[in-house]
């Protein structure tokens, strides 16, 4: 995963009214590091309304819709913590992993994500991070 995030995509402390700005704000800050076009946000608003990307243990992985892969500039990641917590169909999402991919890689990157994100203990620890250091641990070198 170190190839897909990159400390610029990390973002501590963000605020969110709602579980559809909170993928909005995802989806802008795979925008600003270049990996894919503004319009990629509304097919990750799309993936939502499909089906729930609420994966638990306060971890919520937006990424967009098969049909949005023209909108993909090259796969990464990028990593959201919410400290106020956001409201997600009833759970309470502290942080988000953002996906962008622009093949088939999603499917990897998801397996990858699992092995941490459902261990309770490292997806507390990723929920407590309080530095971009701390999450490159546990996503990148502990994945290694």
């Amino acid at each position: 995963m170190a190839d897909l995030l990159g400390r610029d995509a990390i973002r501590l402390g963000e605020r969110a009214g709602s579980r559809d700005d909170a993928i909005r704000r995802c989806g802008e800050v795979l925008a600003e590091i270049g990996a894919v076009d503004p319009m990629y946000v509304d097919a990750m608003l799309a993936r939502e309304q499909s089906v729930s990307t609420y994966i638990g243990e306060g971890v919520a992985i937006p990424h967009g819709t098969l049909n949005s892969k023209e909108s993909v500039k090259r796969d990464a990641l990028a990593v959201l913590s919410f400290p106020d917590g956001v409201d997600w169909d009833g759970n309470d999402v502290r942080v988000c992993v953002a996906i962008a991919a622009a093949g088939d890689g999603h499917v990897d990157i998801l397996a990858q994500l699992a092995t941490i994100l459902m261990d309770p203990d490292q997806a507390a620890r990723l929920r407590g991070a309080a530095t971009v250091d701390e999450i490159l641990d546990l996503l990148v070198l502990e994945n290694q």
